[in-house]
């Protein structure tokens, strides 16, 4: 995995973030991968609300995700996205929850549409983010 190609999010784990047991709910994990793939776009120049004032929005379309350790209560992790593919109206993203020795507490790939806010019906994403997108796949 190319390190120009990935990026990561320091994520600590709040109270708030875990069930009765002090371990990060599993629902959880999928907020930690939506603010690392939006701090992963804004860093690459280009930001969601942007798209908003051209009509166009983004929706999770698909996504398979498997959880192979827990995190706890304080735990620092590490949430990592890698642009897998960019097709005329879709994003496919590769994200891992890391914890502070490098396991894979939770990997998944999320597909991410481009549609019309207005209709929700597809669209074709903008030729600025698929350039800037584009030359970070691996």
């Amino acid at each position: 995995m190319s390190e120009k190609a990935v990026f990561i999010l320091p994520v600590r784990v709040y109270v708030e973030d875990t069930d009765a047991g002090g371990i990060v709910f599993y629902a959880n994990y999928l907020k930690y991968f939506e603010r690392a793939r939006t701090e992963f776009i804004r860093a690459s120049g280009y930001e969601w609300r942007y798209g908003l004032e051209k009509n166009i929005s983004y929706v999770v379309h698909s996504l398979d995700i498997n959880y192979l350790k827990s995190a706890k209560l304080d735990d620092m992790v590490r949430v990592s996205v890698r642009v897998k593919k960019i097709a005329k109206t879709y994003m496919d993203f590769q994200q891992q929850v890391l914890n502070e020795q490098g396991e894979v507490l939770v990997k998944g790939n999320v597909k991410v549409a481009c549609v019309h806010l207005d209709t929700a019906k597809p669209r074709a994403l903008p030729a600025e983010l698929s350039e800037k997108l584009a030359v970070l796949i691996n």
